[in-house]
This record gives structure tokens, C-alpha cells and sequence, in this order.
């Protein structure tokens, strides 16, 4: 077994901090400033990433249920896994549901802990994963259930890279 020589320690989730990453999916005030009105009036809708990719050709958009179990923390982070070909969304159902994010910016593989990002959600948030964000596996911090949105076809799109050094999720 790896030791673990690097702790992680997750900050706010926050639409700028997240930015470089892909976008934080929260319905905030005046979001809906720009809505669409649809329904005779009942309903409003805002879309929340305009230019999410799910892919091409015969790729077709994935709405799933992710039900969580709650992650234990501390807990080592081993590998992190991308999708090349299309964005992947992850967003709370039900009550609040906090999760936290470990991530790196799209290109080659992070190599240390100084390239991840951790950011831990208030609950009523989800996030967009720019296609190619290095991202561990959810790690749900309330058990429940998660609506997931990414592509399916016929290429596969998950690349897994293990971490030289195992590294440390803990809140402080």
C-alpha cells in the first residue's frame, strides 16, 4: 500500500474558483433574468451551459440517476479519470446534498497534488465538467441520489490515470 504524503483540503464551491474546470449549476438570484418563458406563463427556463458538448456523430445525450452512498472521510485519492469526448454534469436531487470535487485542468495527466483543485459543495449546487477535466469519481459527502448527464456512443470516452503518490481528502 502507497503512503499517502499530500493532504486535500476542499474550499468552497464557487462559480469563479470552479471556472477553469467547467461551470457551477446553481439557480441564484437573478438567474433567471434572461429566462424563457414557456408553459402559458408557468414556467421559466434558463439554459444553465449553452455550449455543453455530448459529442457527435451517433453520440447521444445520457440522463441518469446516480444513487450515492456517503464517503468517509479522510479518504485516499488514488486516481483521477476524464472524458475526452463530451461533458459530464452532476447535480444534487432532493435534499441538499453536499459532494466534493477533486479536479485539474484538461490536458496531460496531473503529475502532483499541486496541479488538483478540491471543492466542496453547499448542497443545492451541481457542476459542469468541461470535456478533458481530470475528476475523481463522485465522492458524495451526503448519501442520495444524483441526476448525471454525459454522452454515450460509439467510441469510449474515460481515461483513468492512477496518481504517483495517493493523496489525502480531508475537511478541516
Amino acid at each position: 500500500m502507497s503512503t499517502v504524503n499530500a493532504l486535500l483540503h476542499p474550499q468552497p464551491l464557487t462559480a469563479a474558483a470552479f471556472a477553469p474546470y467547467g461551470r457551477v449549476l446553481q439557480a441564484e438570484a437573478g438567474a433567471l433574468a434572461g429566462a424563457e418563458t414557456l408553459n402559458a406563463g408557468t414556467a421559466q427556463r434558463v439554459e444553465l451551459v449553452p455550449d455543453a458538448r455530448l459529442g457527435a456523430g451517433a453520440d447521444r445525450p445520457v440522463l441518469a440517476l446516480m444513487r450515492a452512498q456517503a464517503r468517509t472521510l479522510p479518504l485516499a485519492i488514488t486516481e483521477l479519470e476524464r472524458h475526452r469526448l463530451g461533458s459530464q454534469s452532476f447535480v444534487p436531487l432532493g435534499a441538499p446534498r453536499r459532494f466534493v470535487l477533486v479536479v485539474a485542468r484538461p490536458g496531460p495527466a496531473p503529475t502532483d497534488a499541486a496541479q488538483l483543485a478540491c471543492f466542496v459543495t453547499d448542497g443545492t449546487q451541481g457542476v459542469w465538467l468541461a470535456p478533458g477535466t481530470w475528476h475523481h469519481a463522485l465522492l458524495a459527502l451526503d448519501a442520495g441520489d444524483f441526476l448525471v448527464i454525459e454522452r454515450r456512443g460509439e467510441l469510449p470516452d474515460c481515461d483513468t490515470v492512477a496518481l504517483a503518490q495517493p493523496l489525502q481528502l480531508a475537511l478541516s
